[in-house]
């Protein structure tokens, strides 16, 4: 992969359209998380699909195999691109998430790319030290999940640009990064802790990066995009 994936942080569908519509028709790949999801359903995600975009649904879901195999198999239907878990589910629940997705593809069609959430990139390591009860680093610990993600079958994971290489060197060069967290130059880094620069992220091995407040919330939204777009695809 080799994609700028925007992250439609609304919610509700007349802010997420308004937003799109100043593209044109430009046909972008474009990230749907629990807040719009909630809100609008199914038929939003059918309407950005009829309009040519790709979709990766962010739901990270999280629950015993079975929920989440029935889940997967019904979210399936909607003929997204890429959908998440959260690795914390185990391996069990992973396999069965990516049986639910083969199961609930149309026959003939390509099953969606599935990956898995290692640590947020909200999350530092004293955080995940004193809260989630985790030893070792937190490198270590994402680590693991991709590991674990990789023995699973699924596609890659999602982490921040700092443990790509890494992830790479523990599983392989197509095991997909997707990176959260990005923030251009001089960009505040809000709520995110383990951010990483638009080019920054490709030179450290990242697959794809997912951008959301730095083009959502300026002025210009569709020059912040190409600015990063540039800069992303600088790096050979």
């Amino acid at each position: 992969m080799n994609e700028i994936m925007i992250a439609l942080d609304f919610s509700s569908k007349k802010e997420a359209m308004t937003l799109i519509e100043k593209f044109d028709d430009e046909s972008m790949y474009l990230k749907v998380g629990m807040e719009l999801f909630y809100a609008e359903g199914k038929d939003f995600i059918r309407i950005l699909k009829e309009k040519g975009h790709q979709i990766f649904l962010d739901l990270k879901l999280h629950d015993i195999p079975n929920t989440v195999y029935r889940a997967m198999k019904n979210l399936a239907s909607l003929e997204i691109d890429m959908i998440n878990v959260h690795a914390s589910g185990g391996k069990e629940m992973m396999i069965a998430a990516k049986k639910g997705l083969e199961d609930g593809t149309k026959e003939g069609a390509q099953r969606q790319l599935l990956i898995a959430v290692t640590q947020l990139t909200s999350t530092t390591e004293a955080q995940m030290k004193s809260e989630q009860f985790v030893s070792g680093t937190l490198e270590e610990s994402v680590l693991r999940y991709a590991k674990l993600a990789n023995e699973a079958g699924l596609d890659g994971v999602v982490c921040s640009a700092w443990e790509a290489e890494g992830i790479h060197e523990v599983t392989d060069s197509k095991f997909i990064c997707v990176i959260p967290g990005i923030r251009p130059k001089d960009f505040e880094a809000d709520d995110q802790k383990r951010v990483a620069t638009p080019r920054m992220a490709r030179e450290l091995g990242a697959s794809c990066i997912v951008v959301g407040r730095p083009i959502t919330q300026v002025m210009d939204s569709v020059a912040t995009y190409r600015s990063i777009k540039k800069q992303w695809e600088e790096v050979n």
